[in-house]
């Protein structure tokens, strides 16, 4: 499972624990005896997964779907769950992070690192439901936010929370790899540690020198932060700032 992309390590546990359950069911197995081994199948693969909210999610979407469907002989009905990731995560965005909201008050010290000026273009690059840039609006409330979503569902969620709590952001539906960073003086991601790399050769490609990259909890591999800002919960805030790496590189062949 460790090599799989998420979320098709968890569609194929639940098509795993749904096919022990229909095969168990064709032999003659009763109906009880079936489910629980396909719940304990889930279970066990759930276990194969390092991250806790991985866990939870493989582990219950067998036994959610035999609850959404109210009865244990459809056998068809693990693309319950199936559809619903499909509609949050569309097959593009397979190799981004899953949906992880920013915690409530991580970004509260960030200006106290990376100040901003009035009117500054920040960026909440893969923008989920919207939490991070609920958080960016109270640490920047003078700033112009951005996010980017490539989930359509996620995207119109994030525009109709954000609206209702008051803030001012402007959401993207899009490609964060394929929007250009280069107008913006802050960038803020919650990635996941296998695209970290990326991001951070994006960000030298297309950033100013002196703008910044935070990234909530992973670090990028060979890269020095600035900054960590250390959290409640096993959190941490990791900030990089920009440098004129074409200048170093000339410099480095002279």
């Amino acid at each position: 499972m460790h090599s799989l992309r998420w979320p098709l390590a968890a569609l194929l546990s639940w098509a795993l624990a749904w096919g022990l359950f229909a095969l168990l069911a064709v032999v003659g197995v009763p109906a009880g005896l079936a489910l629980a081994a396909g719940g304990f199948l889930g279970a066990a693969l759930a276990l194969l997964h390092a991250q806790r909210w991985r866990r939870l999610i493989v582990a219950l979407g067998f036994p959610l779907s035999i609850l959404m469907l109210g009865r244990v002989d459809a056998t068809w009905a693990w693309l319950v769950p199936l559809g619903v990731l499909l509609l949050v995560y569309p097959l593009r965005s397979w190799s981004d992070a899953p949906l992880y909201p920013t915690p409530e008050g991580a970004l509260e010290a960030l200006p106290g690192v990376v100040p901003l000026a009035p009117g500054s273009e920040v960026l909440d690059a893969g923008c989920g439901v919207g939490h991070g840039l609920a958080e960016l609006a109270r640490a920047y409330p003078e700033a112009r936010l951005r996010g980017i979503e490539w989930s359509g569902l996620l995207a119109r969620i994030a525009r109709l929370l954000l609206r209702l709590r008051g803030v001012d952001a402007a959401v993207l539906q899009g490609d964060m790899w394929l929007l250009d960073w280069s107008g913006f003086a802050l960038v803020y991601i919650f990635q996941r540690p296998e695209s970290m790399a990326q991001a951070w050769a994006k960000a030298r490609l297309e950033m100013l020198p002196g703008t910044h990259l935070a990234s909530l909890d992973f670090e990028i591999p060979g890269e020095m932060p600035v900054a960590r800002i250390e959290l409640s919960g096993h959190h941490e805030v990791l900030v990089y700032k920009l440098g004129d790496w074409r200048a170093d590189a000339a410099q480095q062949g002279a």
